[in-house]
C-alpha cells in the first residue's frame, strides 16, 4: 500500500474490505491484504479517471456537465462494454490518484466548471473507496449531488446502506433473459439480482425526479437501458419487467448508443451499430406499454460517446 490503510476508510468499511462480500460475487477476499476475487481489486482507490462528462442523461449534464469518478475494473465482464479499457479484469488496475487527497482536489477542480454532481461509475466493488471520498468532500464543506452509476449488477443490501448517502440512482437494466446474461456478461442470475436492487433504489427514491428551478436532479432513479443489435425482443422485455414490477411512471433512459469496442468473434451480431428500425420498434413498445418518463436517444450520434481514457476525456 501506498498510504495508511487507516486514512481512508471506517472500521466497518475495513471489516467489510477484509472478507469482501461487496457484491453478489461474494468472493470473500481479504483486500486489505493485496488479496482478489472477481473484480481484481484490492484496496486501494483505483481511480482510472476524474472528468467533466456532458454526455449523461440532461437532467444530470445540465449546461456544464457532471463530474465523473470512473472506478477501474468492474463486477460484470461485458463482452461489449465501452469502458473496457479500464473495466477489464484481465487487464492492469489503473490507480491514477494514489491518496484521497488527490482524488479530493481533482474532483472539487471539476466541480468548479461543472455542475454540483458527482457520479460514480461501476462503484459497486468500490463502495468503501466511493464513501471514503464522499467524507473527504465534505470535509472540505463541498456537498455535491451524488449518482451512483451502476452495471446494477448489485446486493440489496449494500443498497440499504447507500440510502441518504446516494441522491441519485442511475442503474442498468441489461437483460431481462439468464441465458443471454450469461452469454454476454458471463452472469446467469443477473436479471432476478438487478431487478431486486432496482426495487430497493425505487423503494427509497420512488419514480419521480426531483429537480431545481433549473431542471437539475436532486433526487430520483433513472434505469438506462442499452439495445443490443439483434436483440430487440429482449430489450422489450426488459421494459415490460420495468413496467410491470417497477412503476410505469419510472424515468427510462432508453439508449441506442451501442458501438461495438472490438470485433466480437463469437458473436457476430455484435459487430455492427443499431440500425434506426430496431431502436424504432423499441420505442414504440416503450410508449405501447404506457411508460412515459425519461429519454429516447439520436443513435447516430454513438460514436460520440465512447471514452477515451488514455487521454482522460471522451473521442
Amino acid at each position: 500500500m501506498n498510504y495508511d490503510i487507516t486514512d481512508f476508510y471506517t472500521q466497518e468499511e475495513k471489516t467489510m474490505l477484509s472478507r469482501c462480500m461487496l457484491c453478489p460475487h461474494e468472493c470473500g477476499v481479504n483486500r486489505l491484504e493485496g488479496e482478489k476475487g472477481y473484480c481484481q481489486s484490492d484496496a486501494e482507490l483505483n481511480i482510472a479517471l476524474i472528468c467533466n462528462h456532458k454526455g449523461e442523461e440532461p437532467v444530470l449534464s445540465g449546461e456544464k456537465g457532471i463530474c465523473n469518478v470512473f472506478f477501474s475494473h468492474c463486477n460484470c465482464q461485458c463482452l461489449f462494454c465501452q469502458n473496457k479499457d479500464i473495466s477489464d479484469n484481465r487487464k492492469k488496475c489503473k490507480n491514477n490518484y494514489k491518496t484521497l487527497k488527490e482524488a479530493a482536489d481533482k474532483i472539487e477542480e471539476i466541480l468548479q466548471e461543472s455542475e454540483n454532481i458527482v457520479g460514480f461509475v461501476s462503484p459497486t466493488h468500490q463502495i468503501p473507496m466511493m464513501k471514503s471520498i464522499i467524507r473527504e468532500l465534505h470535509r472540505r464543506n463541498l456537498h455535491p449531488k451524488i449518482v451512483y452509476n451502476t452495471s446494477g449488477y448489485d446486493k440489496v443490501e449494500e443498497i440499504k446502506g447507500l440510502e441518504g448517502i446516494v441522491d441519485i440512482y442511475l442503474p442498468d437494466f441489461k437483460y431481462a433473459n439468464k441465458d443471454l446474461a450469461l452469454r454476454f456478461s458471463k452472469i446467469k442470475n443477473y436479471p432476478q439480482v438487478c431487478l431486486q436492487a432496482v426495487k430497493e433504489m425505487y423503494r427509497q427514491t420512488g419514480s419521480s425526479i426531483l429537480s431545481d428551478e433549473r431542471e437539475r436532479a436532486l433526487r430520483g432513479l433513472i434505469i438506462r437501458h442499452l439495445i443490443l443489435p439483434g436483440h430487440a425482443e429482449e430489450s422489450k422485455e426488459v421494459l415490460e419487467n420495468i413496467a410491470f414490477e417497477l412503476s410505469f411512471s419510472v424515468s427510462i433512459s432508453l439508449m441506442g448508443q451501442y458501438f461495438p469496442p472490438f470485433e466480437i468473434k463469437d458473436y457476430p451480431e455484435l459487430n455492427r451499430t443499431l440500425t434506426k428500425e430496431e431502436y424504432q420498434e423499441v420505442a414504440e413498445h416503450f410508449h405501447a406499454l404506457g411508460l412515459h418518463n425519461g429519454w429516447l436517444q439520436d443513435i447516430s450520434s454513438n460514436a460520440e460517446y465512447l471514452p477515451d481514457f488514455e487521454n482522460m476525456g471522451f473521442k
